[in-house]
């Protein structure tokens, strides 16, 4: 049984999916979103490692507050880095009847139709769209995000996709349209969020002495991405 990394966990959790969830930030991310909040999520040393027994002990606790659908996310860093402690937490979920969902940008390792067996709900992390545009976000190939939306449409798994909206990056309505016609194509989508860019993590990578990428990049003004929200994806909202 693969042991994993854990970075920390949020017992009472509202917006990573339906209802009120236990959020698990697992450690490891191969991308280098220039946005990322959680740089400190990036490698895999530090963090607490546990079982997946043990993980799953303390998710039941909370239990009795999985009301409205709610359950368990699994977010990172990037939780598909570690597949075969993910794929085991997830089994031993569901064999408690825990709603499980995955909040991922789609870059693992592999092992894809096992994780998904046993997941109820994907959050899908979008970057970017376009080849060229992600390379710029990420500092990575989409080869790996493609993969795993495959594995996604072959297993007609339910996504939320959410989207981080940048000012100067991916606020403009050319985007959005991009965007739109990209989502359109995925099956199974039931719900689509706009997330206002923000500047909490700024702080994290002076603590660290690492560069901040979007540094003089202000904040998305939150009421301009819910208009952008309500025109271009009202219609998505299927739950």
């Amino acid at each position: 049984m693969a042991a994993g990394k854990i970075h920390s966990m949020e017992s009472m959790g509202l917006v990573d999916g339906p209802g009120i969830r236990t959020v698990i930030f697992l450690q490891g991310c191969s991308l280098r979103c220039r946005f990322c909040h959680n740089p400190d999520t990036w490698d895999f040393d530090g963090g607490e490692t546990i079982e997946p027994q043990e993980l799953v002990q303390k998710i039941a606790r909370f239990r009795p507050y999985f009301k409205d659908n709610g359950g368990v996310t699994f977010s990172g860093g990037e939780p598909l880095m570690q597949p075969e402690f993910l794929s085991e937490t997830l089994r031993l979920c569901k064999k408690e009847g825990i709603h499980t969902c995955i909040d991922t940008a789609g870059c693992g390792t592999g092992n894809y139709d096992e994780i998904l067996k046993y997941t109820d709900l994907v959050l899908l992390d979008i970057k970017q769209v376009e080849e060229e545009a992600y390379r710029h976000m990420t500092r990575r190939s989409m080869d790996h995000f493609n993969r795993f939306l495959q594995a996604l449409k072959d297993h007609g798994t339910p996504i939320w996709i959410r989207q981080v909206v940048i000012p100067g990056m991916t606020d403009s309505r050319d985007y959005m349209e991009q965007l739109k016609r990209y989502v359109d194509n995925i099956p199974n989508v039931e719900k689509v969020e706009l997330l206002p860019y923000h500047l909490l993590g700024a702080n994290k990578y002076e603590v660290m002495g690492i560069p901040y990428p979007l540094c003089g990049v202000p904040a998305m003004d939150k009421d301009e991405t819910a208009n952008l929200q309500k025109e271009f994806f009202g219609g998505y909202d299927h739950v």
